[in-house]
């Protein structure tokens, strides 16, 4: 009943995210065509300013307040204290680096827009802390209105900063006012009357420790390389790579994430059971690993398609970064997993130290590879650190719950001989297409729909079968 139960508060926060994902197609489909790659890479840069403060100075009310037993009015006020501090701070660190950042950028443009991009991040702190309630009991109804209601809002008002010719701008205001939206919307559903108190500090003071040295190593680790990148080329070239590596997260973020984001409650349930904690693992990794499988390489496979269909022409250099970043989201999933375990049993400092490992070796190959052979350096680096950190994760597993590398792959190899065989397919089809004239919007289904046969006839024929139904949801072997 608990995996059914995950099921469907994880079904509000995918439908959240799918439709929040529609919102934001929409919105790069409108902005990408109107605006020109330089203008996403001055938000770019500006915005990885803005994330990486945001990290150092994380609180991480709603993540330290799920794994605790009881909660009172206490810990809300204490919730609510630290993330107002927190949000004064930000404010401050933020308008202190604006210039000096933009000096070193050689971009003056750079200081409004990271002042008003903190905006964002400022209002964002200050969400209800009563919102928890609906974590803990796994309902994300509440999260699927407000983040649905926020992105609708946040397009529009881009959309009319691009018609007053605002420019990137629009970009800015999106941000801005999704943000805003949120917060507004988590009191409309949690109401919570703000009061400042310290009492429950101590409950906080421990996971607030690992979590946010956690999250400031793993900001530092997605935003070096637009950092680096952002130094040393034209921001038109920042632009491309930008979009193209937000293309690439779509399943991740869209599908798997939020299908993922209940796991932490439905462990923190378990935890005291690891035999049941490990076969839960196991089968929330092989549902995430097949999803992701077929979208990643979907979208590497046909990526010319995919940036002309949705950004234009003008993107078309765009293709080969979208096609080699999308291959390189494929153990994310994993990572995304291990995110909820590690913090339904009480262990962030895992977190840590994935994220270490991660920025440490992830920095000295994107640095060696963009001093060479510049961007196309920096994503055969993110390649090579793929790989490598899948395999930290697998190792990794085998010291929290004693899963071994042979039971992991007995996992997952139906996945990845159906992810092989439909890359044999599409490939095929693509060449046999080569000289035909077919609009790209007939050609891209085509393709979509030839994949997901191969893959999904594949899985048939090793025995997978999914069953769902009578609280279960489960992908079983018939044989």
């Amino acid at each position: 009943m608990l995996a059914f139960a995950t099921l469907r508060g994880a079904s509000w926060l995918i439908f959240s995210r799918l439709f929040g994902r529609l919102v934001d197609f929409l919105n790069l489909l409108i902005l990408a065509r109107l605006l020109v790659p330089a203008d996403f890479g001055v938000t770019a840069l500006a915005m990885a300013l803005v994330l990486i403060i945001d990290s150092v100075l994380e609180v991480p009310v709603t993540q330290a307040l799920v794994r605790l037993p009881t909660i009172d009015r206490q810990h809300l006020d204490t919730g609510f204290t630290l993330a107002v501090l927190r949000s004064i701070a930000v404010a401050v660190l933020t308008i202190g680096c604006a210039w000096p950042y933009s000096w070193i950028n050689g971009d003056p443009e750079l200081v409004p827009v990271v002042c008003i991009l903190a905006i964002g991040t400022v209002v964002k702190g200050l969400y209800s802390p009563a919102m928890v309630y609906f974590a803990r009991n796994i309902d994300f109804r509440p999260t699927f209105i407000a983040e649905t209601t926020s992105k609708v809002c946040g397009l529009i008002a881009a959309i009319v900063i691009v018609y007053t010719e605002g420019g990137y701008w629009a970009l800015v205001a999106n941000y801005v006012v999704a943000a805003s939206v949120t917060t507004i919307m988590s009191y409309v559903f949690a109401r919570y009357r703000p009061s400042f108190s310290l009492q429950r500090l101590g409950d906080f003071a421990g996971f607030m420790g690992w979590f946010t040295a956690s999250q400031v190593v793993s900001a530092l680790n997605w935003q070096y390389d637009r950092l680096m990148i952002g130094a040393y080329v034209p921001k038109a070239m920042l632009g491309r790579y930008t979009v193209a590596n937000d293309v690439s997260l779509i399943p991740t973020q869209s599908l798997i994430g939020p299908a993922l984001q209940p796991l932490m409650s439905a462990f923190s349930k378990m935890s005291s059971d690891r035999g049941r904690v490990s076969l839960a693992f196991l089968k929330a990794i092989r549902i995430a690993m097949l999803i992701c499988v077929p979208a990643t390489l979907g979208i590497a496979l046909t990526a010319d398609l995919v940036t002309n269909l949705l950004l234009g022409p003008k993107w078309a250099e765009a293709a080969p970064y979208l096609a080699l970043l999308s291959l390189s989201m494929l153990p994310v999933p994993y990572f995304q997993t291990l995110i909820s375990l590690s913090l339904a049993l009480d262990r962030p400092d895992v977190l840590f130290r994935i994220n270490l490992i991660d920025f440490v070796l992830r920095t000295t190959a994107a640095t060696i590879g963009f001093y060479f052979f510049s961007i196309e350096g920096v994503i055969f680096a993110r390649l090579i650190m793929a790989a490598v950190m899948g395999t930290v994760y697998v190792f990794l597993l085998r010291r929290l719950l004693n899963l071994g590398l042979r039971r992991q792959v007995a996992n997952l190899w139906k996945v990845g001989v159906a992810g092989a065989m439909m890359v044999v397919a599409v490939y095929w089809l693509r060449t046999q297409l080569a000289g035909l004239v077919i609009p790209d919007f007939a050609e891209m289904a085509l393709i979509a729909a030839f994949g997901a046969a191969s893959y999904g006839a594949t899985l048939l024929a090793l025995g997978l079968r999914l069953k769902l139904g009578g609280g279960r949801f489960e992908l079983f072997d018939a044989r």
